[in-house]
């Protein structure tokens, strides 16, 4: 039998690990590979995490020839990766596509009943309306392959009060709006400006039909993906949703080790940490008091992805915001003064904070995110 290394040692490999762990018992996993340690752990789940090159002058070729090498990255590097494992020697390597890792955690996670796939449920007979808002900004390269993107889902340009160059349609400056904080939000902007514009808006749908043809106002689900990552739902998945009362559709969490809390910590300073645990102890005492045992788990939601019912958007929105406009005057330097998007980092934390604090109350499904090329 080969032996079986994961390149990668962030989120999406350890997910793979655990999930790989959990439905293949008896393969054993040799290592994690990497590029360069900078960012990574020297181990993860008691595997060590190695450098290639290291690793690949520790063996023969003989001996690499029988290492199958999966590869748990981000997809826009993929091809970067094979090239090094190839010049390494390393011949054996199998993409996990964002599809096949959804797949994989799925399947993962059923056996846990965890984080249960949108997938799992019976699907239903009414359809309600979904507008998932697609966050562009105008330096996004182009893609290179042609998609043909769900009718549901709009583009909207973030940031777009700091160009003059346009990218979609419709802008994140129009209306109620922190365009202009792009720098520091991110995606964010735009799903402040579905709050603003959309969410916060009378519904004037009164003369709408249900789906079974009698007089009356469908569920609203809202939501935002990104310019290369949206959620994976195919018509049935959304034909589940109303029927079944799902509050939520999440991305799969990615777990970090040993927990989120020193994950961030890799990518905020601890002057901004502070400020948002000072933040949230003045807005939100309940999640505050809350967030250590969130802080000492390993998963955590990425990307600020999320579609949910009208009303839950709106509640997490109105939660949201305040607490990071808070953050912004509390952090030295402050928002104004700098453009690092850590607010964006601090938005995926505070999501994870909302949803598992809301877990029992909330009817929460999760799926993968297509990354798109």
């Amino acid at each position: 039998m080969m032996e079986f290394t994961i390149f990668g040692a962030q989120g999406i490999a350890l997910g793979a690990y655990q999930a790989f762990h959990s439905l293949y018992p008896n393969r054993r996993v040799c290592c994690f590979l990497v590029s360069r340690m900078e960012n990574n752990a020297p181990m993860l789940e008691g595997i060590p995490v190695l450098e290639l090159h290291k690793f690949a002058q520790s063996l023969s070729q003989d001996e690499k020839d029988k290492i199958q090498v999966l590869i748990a990255t981000p997809e826009n590097v993929m091809g970067d990766i094979e090239t090094a494992l190839e010049k390494h020697g390393f011949y054996c390597h199998t993409r996990l596509t964002a599809s096949r890792w959804a797949q994989f955690m799925g399947y993962h996670y059923i056996c846990g009943k965890r984080f249960i796939p949108v997938s799992a449920l019976p699907i239903g007979y009414h359809r309600p309306d979904i507008h998932m808002f697609m966050a562009k900004f105008y330096k996004d390269r182009p893609l290179t392959e042609n998609y043909d993107m769900p009718r549901w889902i709009t583009p909207v340009q973030a940031g777009a009060s700091l160009c003059s160059e346009r990218v979609a349609e419709l802008l994140d400056c129009d209306g109620g709006n922190i365009s202009s904080k792009n720098g520091n939000y991110s995606e964010l902007t735009v799903l402040y400006w579905i709050w603003k514009n959309r969410l916060a808006k009378e519904a004037s749908d009164n003369g709408k039909y249900s789906a079974n043809g009698e007089q009356g106002r469908r569920a609203e689900y809202y939501g935002l993906s990104h310019y290369r990552r949206i959620l994976e739902l195919s018509e049935d998945d959304i034909l589940r949703l109303e029927d079944n009362e799902v509050d939520a559709v999440l991305p799969y969490p990615m777990p970090y080790e040993p927990d989120i809390e020193e994950h961030h910590k890799r990518y905020l300073a601890e002057g901004d940490w502070k400020a948002l645990l000072t933040a949230l102890e003045e807005l939100q005492p309940e999640y505050a008091d809350a967030f250590p045992a969130v802080l000492r788990q390993q998963y955590l939601y990425n990307y600020n992805i999320i579609l949910a019912r009208k009303e839950v958007l709106a509640d997490y929105c109105g939660w949201l915001f305040p607490i990071l406009e808070r953050v912004e005057q509390l952090s030295e330097p402050k928002g104004r003064e700098r453009k690092d998007r850590y607010i964006g980092y601090m938005g995926e934390t505070l999501e994870t904070l909302y949803f598992m604090h809301n877990r029992n109350k909330l009817q929460l499904v999760y799926t993968g995110c297509r990354f798109l090329v």
